[in-house]
């Protein structure tokens, strides 16, 4: 029995397909922040509901909410961006020092064309201070929409994210509505696990991590801590990369107690988050880490750095719905 696809695409599905796709083709440039958005508005979203039993004010407990929960986050992107440049300037300056003055005395100067060298060197300074200045502006502006869509897309998700979701909901088929309603349910697990089985677990992980390295006497020991905290998202690699990389720096410079140490200390975070994750994340969704890791590496070359966040989390979800799907009409009460 065919389907009768004329009797589907009226006029009036027509004009919301296209509505639909012209409205994506305008989002799409901050699509991610959109995103983003809708999963910080699940992490605030907790916190404005206990504010607001104490305050009764909605706008305000989600401000407040949102100042609690995205301010750490800014703070540590602003830190370890902070901790990246100045390491950059450091090898910079130790690497590629030169003595002016020596540089200058070993220079066959001709008089007469210093004035046009001069001449030359102020204009094409003069290009480079306008292009960047264009630049700057231009990346500041951009960034500066993009924060502002961010800020919106997670406070009117939190205030209104019911309404929407109610709102996809009565578009839903009745026979389907059942599917629809699991498979909502089992998207909240996918985030839950995500954020409690593995971010919380990162967070654990990057704390101690801070404190054993500056224990152990690491130069920047909380930068390394932080590293350490993202690094452990990633499924099999995990921080191994910083743990040998210290381990041969200390081997290099003759420190072998300590190489032996950070070894050791490596494998201790790793027990330690055998045991963390499974207990943070074994009551919501189980994850094949095969998903997280195509997610967490794929992710940052389609979104940048926001995707680090948005990948495995979308492919989390499409695996979720995809498994309900298969559950609800292919194996069926079997």
């Amino acid at each position: 029995m065919g389907v009768d696809v004329k009797s589907y695409l009226n006029p009036p599905v027509l004009l919301v397909i296209f509505l639909l796709v012209v409205s994506l083709m305008f989002i799409f440039p901050v699509l991610n922040m959109i995103l983003l958005g809708a999963i910080l508005a699940y992490l605030v979203r907790p916190v404005a509901t206990r504010i607001q039993s104490k305050l009764k004010f909605s706008s305000v407990s989600i401000l407040l909410a949102m100042v609690v929960v995205l301010i750490p986050l800014i703070l540590l992107i602003a830190y370890v961006s902070y901790e990246i440049s100045l390491a950059v300037t450091s090898f910079m300056a130790s690497h590629y020092y030169v003595d002016i003055n020596q540089f200058i005395s070993q220079l066959p100067i001709d008089t007469n064309s210093i004035n046009s060298s001069i001449n030359s060197s102020i204009s094409e300074i003069g290009k480079y201070v306008l292009q960047s200045t264009v630049t700057f502006l231009s990346k500041f502006l951009n960034i500066s929409l993009d924060l502002f869509i961010l800020i919106c897309s997670v406070f009117y998700f939190v205030r209104d994210g019911d309404k929407c979701l109610n709102f996809i909901r009565d578009f839903v088929p009745d026979d389907s509505k059942n599917f629809f309603d699991n498979t909502v349910e089992s998207v909240k697990d996918v985030l839950r696990s995500i954020f409690y089985g593995h971010f919380l677990t990162s967070v654990i992980i990057g704390i101690f991590g801070a404190i054993g390295y500056s224990l152990l006497g690491y130069p920047y020991g909380i930068f390394l801590g932080v590293l350490t905290g993202i690094l452990q998202l990633i499924p099999i690699f995990g921080p191994w990369p910083i743990y040998w990389a210290l381990f041969f720096i200390d081997i290099f410079a003759g420190n072998y107690p300590r190489a032996i140490i950070v070894l050791l200390f490596g494998f201790f975070l790793s027990t330690i988050d055998m045991y963390i994750r499974p207990a943070l994340s074994s009551h919501y969704a189980e994850i094949h880490p095969l998903i997280l890791l195509i997610g967490f590496l794929s992710g940052p070359l389609v979104y940048g750095i926001v995707g680090f966040i948005i990948g495995p989390l979308i492919l989390g979800i499409t695996y979720t719905v995809l498994d309900n799907y298969r559950k609800e009409y292919l194996l069926g009460d079997e």
